[in-house]
């Protein structure tokens, strides 16, 4: 293996109910892809991570926030530590999966049928101090933007 080739990042098979793997994306860096077809309205994977208040994680750089998702109301997880893998899943404006929060979890569930080989993807749905990003995730109804967060 060359050492300058860095290896792909992983998907913890504790926190996936189905066979998924991370591989380059055509919508950004990394993505997770199906290895089975998954069913809709299923469980697929935890989104799991260092869990903080919202008050810390809004001092994280910008750059570094981008693996951070609302867990439940005044808290955050960030999945660029101790994350399932779930973290490289990226934004689409036409989701195939969905979060579920529960009992202080977030999961992300199949909103159809996920076909193997498919990339897995969510509507990231930021809510306040927003600034537009474009989006490249290619869907039919494509929003052409996406929000971020502000660092403060």
């Amino acid at each position: 293996m060359n050492k300058n080739r860095r290896a792909l990042p992983r998907v913890n098979s504790k926190y996936a109910r189905y066979r998924l793997r991370t591989a380059f994306s055509g919508i950004h860096r990394f993505g997770v892809y199906a290895l089975e077809d998954i069913p809709a309205g299923r469980m697929v994977i935890e989104y799991t991570g260092k869990r903080m208040s919202w008050a810390k994680a809004s001092r994280v750089p910008f750059e570094k926030s981008i693996y951070i998702a609302n867990l439940k109301r005044g808290y955050t997880v960030d999945g660029r530590i101790g994350g399932s893998g779930a973290e490289y899943i990226n934004h689409s404006c036409e989701p195939n999966l969905k979060a579920k929060r529960t009992a202080g979890h977030l999961f992300y569930c199949s909103r159809r049928k996920i076909r193997l080989g498919e990339e897995l993807t969510i509507d990231y749905n930021y809510s306040i101090k927003l600034r537009r990003i474009p989006c490249r995730c290619g869907a039919r109804n494509c929003r052409k933007t996406f929000m971020v967060e502000f660092a403060k």
